[in-house]
């Protein structure tokens, strides 16, 4: 079973900020409870292609984790794959970011989640928990933004 999920927010800071808090790809466990560390491990400036890994816990169980940049549109647009062999991953996902004016961002984040082997059993109850803490998933992430 595939499904999305996606939150929503508006960020007190103007979109380049945004965008490069959010490019930099390292910054997940200031409001992703459940990465426990993220490092960019291809060389070169943040790009299509580049590609960062990380260790996350997910109902009890760490796992490692690889997600390849697929688009990079500065200012308004991130997209990525998950390239690990986990089961239950995202497929896609990504932020969409819209300039409001006054120094201020809409951010739209999703994922696009799928269960693979056994994964496919249990993909509907991480879909289901994804979709619950998405609003609350976007908060984190304009509170970290502004924090920094």
């Amino acid at each position: 079973m595939a499904g999305q999920f996606e939150g929503n927010s508006e960020i007190d800071r103007p979109i380049a900020e945004v965008f490069a808090f959010l490019a930099a790809g390292v910054n997940d466990p200031k409001f992703s409870p459940r990465v426990q560390r993220i490092e960019k491990s291809t060389d070169g400036p943040v790009a299509v292609g580049t590609v960062f890994t990380s260790t996350v816990k997910d109902a009890g169980m760490t796992t490692r984790r690889a997600f390849r940049i697929t688009e990079l549109d500065e200012p308004t647009k991130i997209r990525w794959a998950e390239q690990s062999k986990n089961l239950v991953t995202a497929v896609e996902g990504g932020y969409d970011l819209t300039d409001l004016g006054d120094g201020r961002t809409r951010l739209r984040v999703f994922n696009v989640l799928a269960g693979h082997g056994f994964g496919k059993l249990v993909a509907g109850f991480a879909l289901k928990a994804a979709q619950k803490d998405a609003p609350a998933f976007a908060q984190r992430i304009k509170a970290a933004v502004e924090a920094s």
